[in-house]
């Protein structure tokens, strides 16, 4: 599975990594497809217009959260 972790969340995505999963780091200039989930740091509420699209991606946002816990929150969205 492809989770788009945004920027400047290294942690997350080397825990993530550790679990198996394929990391693509993106920043808003990003275009960005077969994503299964993407993971933001939650400082911009609706980061790339990704919550007014169409899409059935999950996003997670991570202000508040270790990378522990959005590990499980991948885990809950994608299983």
């Amino acid at each position: 599975m492809r989770i788009g972790v945004e920027e400047g969340l290294t942690n997350v995505s080397q825990a993530l990594e550790e679990k198996g999963y394929q990391v693509v780091s993106f920043s808003p200039s990003s275009n960005l497809n077969n994503i299964d989930c993407y993971v933001v740091t939650g400082m911009d509420s609706n980061f790339m217009g990704i919550e007014t699209t169409s899409t059935q991606v999950p996003v997670i946002e991570a202000h508040g959260l270790s990378a522990d816990e959005i590990c499980q929150k991948v885990e809950e969205k994608l299983h």
